[in-house]
């Protein structure tokens, strides 16, 4: 019974990490419980089995037995309009906006707690900590940028955490995590050479689509430090790890132009494929401090390594172009810094409400360097939430927030590599909610 249960629930764990929520493609919301405080306060508040993710020294706060599952739902908006984008030098690019680039998706998590001793506590994560999905229709303008770019990941963090006194805890985890992603585009606004030499005509190339699928699976680690220096004070530090994942795939041509790009003689496309990917490693640090006798007042500042991404060669690893590199995505991504602040108030016995804001800076540069994948720029969260105990052992969590996201220029000029040169503006913004339901026994 439990492989059969594993076998549907892991799958659909993975098929639905489809959107960013957090700066770049990283997703913050690992525990629905924190959404209504804008995660304030995540590696501090100890509250529930969630905090295997954000700081594994906080299952120490927690009693014999916890389980915590958790579903949040994200609608991101990303509407570009055009400002004279290109094909070529003083040529205008047809097509149409693209559409809405954003959709749904669903982030799920769950997390084990189990009390070994009066020191020892072990537990069992599971969620996804990367996700991103932007999807144009076939006919825009920057279709030979990207018409699609899809990760997904699931991790699986198993993780311990050690007592050392009454005022300091430790805990360690080690994460084994899936990465798969899928990236379409159409291949060329000209047939460059050797194509036009075999005829190939600038038609088909426009019309023929190019897809990358790779995927690998990776490991990284995470700890964490709780102090409890009064009963109405914590403070928590954790760090997680780089994940190096180097995918291996394929890449595929799909239309007009597809019998030449695979022909076994050029290598071009329906051929073996690679890229290696840095995912970023992450420090959080946060102070939770209680006032009087109902209300809590939460901060967090984190801190992540976005520079480990900076150009990703994709690489063909068959056929007579082995070696050679069939794409790049030239993020250049900067390191970025969150800070966000919460409040609790304790309503009465039953009711916890919520409160938080932050502000969540981008990798993303500068208007030169946005991909048309990732239309990505500083956002500020508003939130607010509740937490409804019917009993000592049962809680249900709910949360709901709001992100505004400046307008997003873009000036990404790619007409070398023939892709044209994509200019104009994003308008975007992004609705989460949550609900997460804690159970001790």
């Amino acid at each position: 019974m439990k492989k059969k249960l594993l076998a549907v629930v892991v799958p659909s764990l993975f098929a639905a990490s489809s959107t960013a929520l957090a700066s770049g493609f990283q997703l913050i919301e690992q525990s629905a419980s924190g959404i209504g405080n804008a995660y304030a306060g995540s590696a501090a508040l100890a509250e529930d089995a969630g905090t295997i993710f954000y700081n594994p020294a906080g299952m120490t706060r927690l009693g014999a037995r916890e389980v915590s599952l958790g579903l949040s739902l994200v609608k991101p908006s990303f509407k570009f309009k055009n400002d004279g984008s290109m094909s070529l030098p003083g040529v205008p690019m047809t097509g149409s906006n693209g559409g809405d680039a954003g959709d749904w998706a669903a982030v799920p998590n769950g997390y084990y707690s189990h009390k070994i001793n009066d020191r020892l506590w072990v537990g069992i994560g599971v969620g996804v900590p990367f996700g991103l999905m932007t999807e144009y229709r076939d006919d825009w303008i920057g279709r030979f940028h990207s018409t699609k770019f899809d990760i997904k990941t699931i991790n699986i963090n198993p993780s311990i955490a050690f007592k050392v006194n009454e005022m300091m805890s430790l805990g360690l985890g080690v994460s084994v995590q899936r990465f798969e992603a899928t990236y379409d585009r159409y291949a060329a606004v000209a047939a460059p050479p050797p194509l036009n030499s075999l005829r190939v005509s600038d038609e088909a190339m426009q019309r023929t689509k190019l897809r990358l699928e790779a995927d690998d699976v990776s490991w990284g680690w995470n700890a964490g430090l709780l102090l409890t220096p009064t009963e109405t004070t914590k403070i928590g530090f954790s760090y997680r790890s780089k994940v190096k994942q180097k995918l291996d795939g394929d890449l595929k041509a799909h239309g007009p132009a597809a019998a030449v790009l695979d022909d076994p003689r050029l290598g071009l496309a329906g051929v073996d494929a690679k890229v290696s990917v840095d995912l970023p490693d992450t420090f959080i640090a946060s102070v939770a401090q209680g006032v009087g006798e109902r209300w809590e007042l939460l901060a967090d500042v984190s801190w992540t390594g976005w520079s480990s991404l900076n150009v990703l060669p994709i690489y063909r690893s068959s056929g007579a172009q082995a070696g050679t590199v069939a794409d790049a995505l030239a993020t250049r991504f900067q390191d970025t810094w969150r800070v966000a602040l919460g409040a609790r108030y304790r309503y009465d016995e039953r009711w916890l409400l919520k409160f938080g804001v932050a502000y969540d800076e981008s990798p993303v540069r500068d208007a030169e360097r946005r991909l048309t994948a990732l239309p990505d720029n500083d956002r500020i969260w508003v939130s607010f939430g509740a937490r409804w105990s019917p009993d000592r052992d049962n809680r249900v969590d709910l949360g709901l927030a709001y992100l505004f996201i400046n307008d997003t220029r873009i000036d990404r000029n790619a007409i070398d590599e023939g892709k044209g040169w994509v200019r104009g503006k994003y308008e975007g913004d992004v609705w989460l909610a949550g609900v997460q339901y804690s159970r001790a026994f």
